[in-house]
């Protein structure tokens, strides 16, 4: 155009949309979220959802996990929250999707974790109607979580919600339209940052109670008992009896033998024990914490049912103790070192392999800075009785979901947890084969998802060899025990997992488990571990009766 030239009136343009109501909920309720530390996010597909999708996916804070499988959605997201300790919102439609999140919820319910169901609902005008796809998702999960109903943004219920420990329940009141008019950004500026994680618990607090000297103590340490237990033990020089997943199972106290040492005349002459955590592994320890001439001091642990379910004589935040006669301690430690002895000779000399020596192997392939997280049943009372405490301060990382102590979604909550800890040198999940068939559709991820490196060991012995070692695997039962509880299964898991594309390799020796886990290939693999069950009382009574030789 030339100098000269009259300026032309600049065309008429449209204003842009203004934001829809569904889209402006969703947005401000990732903005909180967001506010609150969550960093990743799990979403089912579904149509009510939608705007929460967008507002996800447009959201540069939030790493986004999608899966078809909304109870395999809760528990990956329950995995995500147990290792990184901070919320992790898990989003589904209306209907039965949202119901699918119980398990998950339960489970952070019982173990004080921070899930967050944000479960997306018609408009209260349909409720109590016909309406497709609509129930009553209002308190959905009871007291199991706190919960926000919202139809618009409410800032004062949400920071209500968060102040309190454990899941949390948003039912979402998503009117049409719900989906964003196309060209207009979901997220029109960017949100705030996000929060650091929360401090946690195990933190050790100034303020503890001293325990006076004298009497014969040991120290239980439950699920997510955290390193105070440890140091406690250390301090007083008292015997550390610590479960696998309870993060005190390390330095030079903690006994691996102990359950079985609790049957002997050592476990008669405790005088007190202090209890951290949730102890749920151990009948010996149940009938230890339950015993009418054993004093009883209870630190606190977290979850929906703190009280004990035995007698306690004290309750402290936390406590603390001077150093104690060794002389105690190292009567245990001695007969911890001739029954490991014992123990590992005895399962040496089996021929085949044997499940406790998948726990060895497994526990041993877990190097300093390595993840494991641990089905529920056999696999985690192995570990329990075949792995040794680990030096105190390489950062290794056990978990389990011991709220409820369930085989629900174990695959999906290790690959939760080995996507929030992709620092770790090595991530393992160790479980059985029922609890492997419980979530397939945890294997199932799509090409576009982060798919973490974890090597899942599957010990199996074609199905629940659990019971076996209880009451009902009696001689009195055997008539009725394979269709009632052992319930053989016959599946192939090579084809299950070639479904999946999944490498698989099964392994029927030691040796090859060892090979086997000697050199991870990346991404999620699992090895096969195949042993007998019909053995598995005789191995299980052989070995009890090792303590009292």
């Amino acid at each position: 155009m030339s100098p000269d030239a009259p300026e032309q009136p600049a065309p008429d343009r449209e204003p842009a949309p203004a934001p829809q109501p569904s889209q402006v909920l969703a947005t401000w309720l990732v903005d909180r979220l967001v506010e609150q530390g969550a960093s990743e996010a799990v979403l089912c597909p579904g149509s009510r959802n939608a705007p929460l999708a967008f507002a996800l996916a447009a959201d540069e804070r939030v790493r986004l996990h999608t899966r078809i499988d909304e109870r395999t959605a809760g528990f990956l997201a329950l995995g995500l929250a147990k290792a990184s300790r901070r919320p992790v919102p898990v989003v589904t439609t209306s209907g039965t999707a949202s119901a699918n999140l119980h398990p998950a919820v339960l489970e952070a319910a019982h173990a004080g974790v921070r899930l967050v169901a944000v479960t997306a609902d018609r408009p209260a005008r349909l409720r109590g109607t016909g309406a497709n796809q609509t129930t009553d998702q209002v308190r959905l999960f009871g007291d199991a979580a706190g919960f926000a109903d919202l139809a618009a943004p409410d800032d004062t219920a949400l920071e209500a919600l968060f102040a309190v420990p454990g899941p949390v329940h948003l039912d979402v009141q998503l009117d049409d339209p719900l989906v964003p008019p196309p060209g207009q950004p979901v997220r029109p500026a960017p949100g705030p940052r996000a929060r650091d994680a929360a401090p946690h618990p195990w933190r050790r607090r100034t303020d503890q109670v001293p325990l006076p000297l004298g009497r014969r103590t040991v120290v239980v340490a439950g699920d997510d008992a955290g390193p105070p237990a440890r140091l406690l033990a250390q301090d007083a020089d008292w015997p550390l009896l610590a479960e696998p997943s309870s993060g005190s199972r390390t330095g030079t106290h903690a006994l691996r033998t102990y359950r079985l040492l609790l049957g002997t005349g050592l476990g008669d002459r405790v005088e007190r024990v202090v209890v951290a955590g949730h102890p749920t592994l151990s009948r010996p320890v149940a009938r230890l914490l339950a015993r009418p001439d054993v004093e009883v001091v209870s630190v606190p642990a977290a979850g929906r049912w703190p009280t004990r379910p035995f007698p306690v004589d004290a309750e402290h935040e936390a406590v603390r103790a001077e150093r104690d006669d060794p002389a105690w301690l190292e009567e245990w430690r001695a007969a911890d070192r001739e029954l490991s002895r014992r123990i590992d000779a005895f399962v040496a000399a089996r021929p085949g392999l044997t499940p406790y020596e998948v726990a060895q192997v497994v526990d041993a392939a877990n190097p300093p800075g390595g993840l494991l997280v641990v089905g529920a049943s056999n696999p985690v009372r192995d570990l329990d009785l075949m792995a040794g405490a680990h030096p105190a301060g390489e950062r290794r990382m056990v978990l389990a979901n011991r709220g409820l102590a369930g085989i629900d979604g174990t695959l999906s909550t290790a690959i939760g947890a080995a996507l929030a800890r992709d620092r770790s040198t090595r991530a393992t999940a160790y479980v059985g084969d029922v609890t492997f068939l419980h979530d397939l559709t945890g294997l199932v991820v799509g090409p576009r998802e982060a798919r973490p490196d974890l090597t899942i060991v599957v010990a199996n012995d074609d199905g629940g060899s659990i019971f076996a070692t209880l009451e009902q695997g009696g001689p009195a039962y055997a008539d009725r025990f394979e269709q009632l509880f052992a319930t053989p299964h016959g599946v192939d898991l090579a084809a299950l997992c070639a479904a999946t594309r999944t490498p698989h390799w099964r392994v029927e020796s030691r040796a090859e488990l060892e090979h086997a886990l000697a050199s991870p290939n990346g991404g999620i693999e699992v090895v096969e571990a195949v042993v007998r069950r019909d053995d598995r009382r005789e191995l299980d009574e052989a070995i009890r009766a090792l303590a009292h030789r």
